[in-house]
């Protein structure tokens, strides 16, 4: 058998366009993340049954800071830091949190993360992966968690926005919607990684629109846009729009569009044997303290 390579099939995207548009969004996010946060909250409610106690906390991919001031709620005496690729959701993260607030915030790529080995007792990443190579972001996860240490995440499957795919394929071949990583293949890697048991589970949700504009508008002000490398960079014409609209429309049930989000749950250890195969292998990258964390502005 065949050994699939999960992270070549990952399509490659545009980081520049992810981070512009994230940033974009800044002002809209929290007015139509609805779905985000209650994934986040049901997220947040899993760690009841988790006796892990962290004192360092990492909030990957913090938006503007829903999940971050959950767990500086919840584990009162940690440290929690949240990072996003865009400083300006990282910025607004800061400002919701208060000047008082225990929380940190720093701008920084989930891919290389600025921070020194086994700096963080639990990591938690909600609705991010997605737009990383998720074996890439699981082996920094890995590295900047200490022995023991806990990973918990959510990301979109690949039943999610089934209909948005499922439409534009009518009106073009051109890609307009992501690539999700189904939740086994998430599993297999976080394995490779050198993760331990894994346990992944996943819900379905269904929002639906008055129409396809309501859709659109609402996955432009997340920040929710195309950001795949070889998408047209073209205007898309007035034929192939109509051609897609009335595909979409056709699938309206009393009289409303859906959009389906399949959401991936997952969380693993950190082995205590990875302490001593970190050392082993030496970490020369330097990275920067939590305590030098600097703040936006």
């Amino acid at each position: 058998m065949v050994k699939r390579n999960h992270a070549a099939e990952r399509v490659a995207l545009d980081k520049r366009r992810v981070r512009a548009r994230f940033g974009r969004a800044v002002s809209t996010y929290d007015r139509v993340a609805v779905l985000q946060r209650t994934v986040a909250d049901r997220l947040i409610e899993r760690l009841d049954v988790v006796r892990l106690k962290p004192t360092r906390v990492l909030d990957a991919g913090c938006g503007t800071g829903y999940c971050t001031r959950a767990l500086a709620r919840r584990f009162r005496g940690a440290g929690v830091v949240g990072i996003d690729l865009a400083w300006e959701m990282a910025a607004r993260s800061r400002r919701r949190a208060g000047w008082f607030a225990r929380a940190r915030f720093v701008t920084g790529d989930a891919e290389q993360l600025p921070f020194a080995g086994a700096s963080f007792d639990m990591v938690l990443s909600n609705l991010m992966l997605y737009w990383c190579d998720p074996a890439t972001v699981f082996a920094e996860c890995l590295r900047v968690l200490r022995p023991g240490g806990l990973f918990v995440f959510t990301t979109f499957g690949p039943d999610t926005l089934r209909e948005l795919r499922d439409a534009w394929s009518r009106a073009d071949q051109d890609p307009h919607v992501h690539t999700f990583l189904d939740m086994h293949d998430l599993g297999d890697i976080l394995l490779q990684t050198g993760f331990a048991d894994p346990v992944m589970d996943v819900e379905r949700y269904t929002l639906t629109y008055d129409d396809v504009h309501q859709v659109m508008g609402d996955l432009k002000a997340l920040g929710e846009q195309n950001a795949h490398a070889m998408r047209s960079r073209g205007l898309t014409g007035r034929g192939r729009f109509g051609r897609f609209q009335s595909a979409y429309a056709a699938m309206a049930k009393d009289g409303r569009v859906p959009a389906t989000y399949e959401v991936v749950y997952g969380h693993a250890w950190v082995p205590e044997l990875t302490a001593g195969v970190r050392r082993a292998r030496g970490d020369t990258t330097v990275r920067i303290p939590i305590e030098k964390i600097g703040r936006p502005r």
